[in-house]
Formats: structure tokens, C-alpha cells, sequence
């Protein structure tokens, strides 16, 4: 049986790329009563009707899975985030790396429109890119000139698949077309008065850009924590995972705990507060979620 992987989700019909070759395929019935849908960078067994089109059979397991955008196997996130217009937000590039961290997604960090800051702007977004990275986090700083900083990112592609994720009007499209010209991917000016960018990606697809894949997904602002457990959610913040083995308890969760090492390196500058104070706020959000059934 004929295998591939899922590049593009369009209209109840989906690309298979396959040996150099495209399959349009549609997928059985019985995906429908299974309530299982195929994702974009599923690996799929298909049938071949002729050298153009197919069904699918069969979805091999996944590693992972996106909800928003919807997408499976991703290798890596690169979290664009720009350090003004829209203005740069540790809340919820926290949120995004506690979701990414959850799946077991290598997160890295790209911060772009360096060029519209003062010089005090700067330093303070050089100031939060080292705390990142003391986190053991990648960063890159871009700016619109900067194409020394695109050739850093390349390197990061190669044999990947990834998903560029962040808020609307950022610049992702922007950084795809630099990457890979050819794309011309749809980019939209600032609304002024909303301060954030209309949505311009209307579907997932992979794109092959530096012999790896790269998904430009739609920009999204919130990003809810459903499935994260507040035992598991300490997992999803690297800084603490390395200092819990100090703590006094199994299982702390670096609240009300004695002798926790966590929020000892919190009140001796070691963690940043604005960090610690993110987390007891995703803490918060679980805990007051109603219970699933």
C-alpha cells in the first residue's frame, strides 16, 4: 500500500505528498464514524485511483497534535513574537511555550521588528531574550534589514517540520516570504486602532522551505490550557524542572510548599517574578476549570 504524508487540507480533499509526486485524496468513510480526521502532516496509506488522485486507508500514530491550527508530527514551533506593533507580551508567549512545552514541541523564539525601538526599548527586549535563553530557550532577534539573522533561522528548518505560530500581525508571512520569496504569502498592514494585524492565512499547508517543512498557520491571541493538569504544568517550565529536585517535597508545586527551591530562586533573582507570577496565574486557570467527564 502506498505511503505519504498529508502537505494541505483543503475543501474535504487532502494532498498527499508521495515520492516527488502530489496525490489528491479523500478519506473513507470510516475515518467519519471513527470521528477521526486526517491533519495536515499526518502519514497516511492511500489508494491510488490513477497518478492523481486517491483515498485514504489508513492513519499511521501520531506524535503529536495541534488543535490551532490543526496539524500533526510537528518537530518544532518557532514562536514569532514582535518586540513592538503589536507590543511584546512575556504573558502569552509564556502561554504559547506552556502549550508548545506540553506537546513535546521544541519551542524557538522569534522576536522581530527590532528596528521600530529606542534605544531603552531595546535593552529591555535584550533584557527578557536573556532570561529566555537562561531558561535554555533559542532566540532570534529580527529586524526588517537584519537578513543575518535569517540565515541563523535557516539552519534551524533543515529536515524539520515546523509551524511558525503567534499573534496576528507579527510579521510570520513577512519572515516566510524572506526565507522563500517565491511564496508571496498575503501580508496585511497594523490596524492602528486595534494594534494587531487581520488574519491572512486561511489554511494549513507545508511548504518546503530549506529541506524541511514549514506550516504558516493562522495568528490567534488567546490560547486556552484544556488539556494541561496542574500536576503536570511545573513539566512545562525548564527552569523549574531543573531546581524541583532541591525541593523538599515530590511532587511540589511551588506554591505553599516549605523549603521549595523554586520560589527560593524566585525571591533571590534567579527566576524572573514576571515568570513565577505567570505560572501561578496558568495554576490558577486549572484549577478553576470545570471538570471534564
Amino acid at each position: 500500500m502506498p505511503e505519504g504524508k498529508i502537505v494541505k487540507a483543503l475543501s474535504g480533499f487532502y494532498y498527499v505528498s508521495t515520492n516527488g509526486r502530489i496525490i489528491q485524496c479523500r478519506g473513507r468513510g470510516v475515518f467519519r464514524k471513527r470521528k477521526v480526521s486526517p491533519l495536515v502532516g499526518d502519514f497516511v496509506e492511500f489508494q491510488a485511483e490513477n497518478d492523481l488522485e486517491g483515498y485514504i486507508l489508513a492513519i499511521e500514530e501520531r506524535k503529536n497534535e495541534l488543535v490551532r491550527p490543526p496539524i500533526a508530527n510537528v518537530d518544532q514551533a518557532i514562536l514569532v513574537f514582535s518586540a513592538a506593533r503589536p507590543e511584546f507580551s512575556t504573558a502569552l508567549l509564556d502561554r504559547f511555550l506552556v502549550l508548545i512545552e506540553s506537546k513535546q514541541i521544541e519551542p524557538l523564539i522569534c522576536i522581530t521588528k527590532m528596528d521600530l525601538l529606542n534605544e531603552e526599548e531595546e535593552a529591555a527586549i535584550d533584557c527578557y531574550a536573556a532570561d529566555y535563553r537562561s531558561f535554555g530557550y533559542e532566540v532570534i532577534l529580527t529586524s526588517s534589514e537584519n537578513l543575518a539573522t535569517l540565515a541563523e533561522l535557516r539552519v534551524h528548518l533543515e529536515g524539520k517540520t515546523s509551524v511558525f505560530a503567534g499573534q496576528s500581525g507579527v510579521g510570520k508571512s513577512s519572515l516566510l516570504n524572506a526565507l522563500k520569496p517565491e511564496l508571496s504569502l498575503k501580508t496585511d498592514d497594523i490596524s492602528d486602532s486595534l494594534g494587531r494585524g487581520k488574519h491572512t492565512t486561511r489554511h494549513v499547508e507545508l511548504i518546503n522551505v530549506e529541506n524541511g517543512l514549514v506550516a504558516d498557520t493562522p495568528g490567534f491571541s488567546s490560547l486556552e490550557l484544556t488539556e494541561i493538569e496542574a500536576e503536570d504544568l511545573p513539566q512545562y517550565f525548564p527552569e523549574m524542572v531543573e531546581r524541583s529536585h532541591n525541593c523538599k517535597f515530590r511532587g511540589c508545586l511551588h506554591i505553599n510548599e516549605p523549603k521549595c527551591a523554586v520560589k527560593a530562586a524566585v525571591e533571590n533573582g534567579e527566576i524572573p517574578s514576571y515568570r513565577y507570577e505567570h505560572y501561578l496565574q496558568f495554576m490558577d486557570e486549572i484549577k478553576e476549570r470545570k471538570p471534564r467527564y
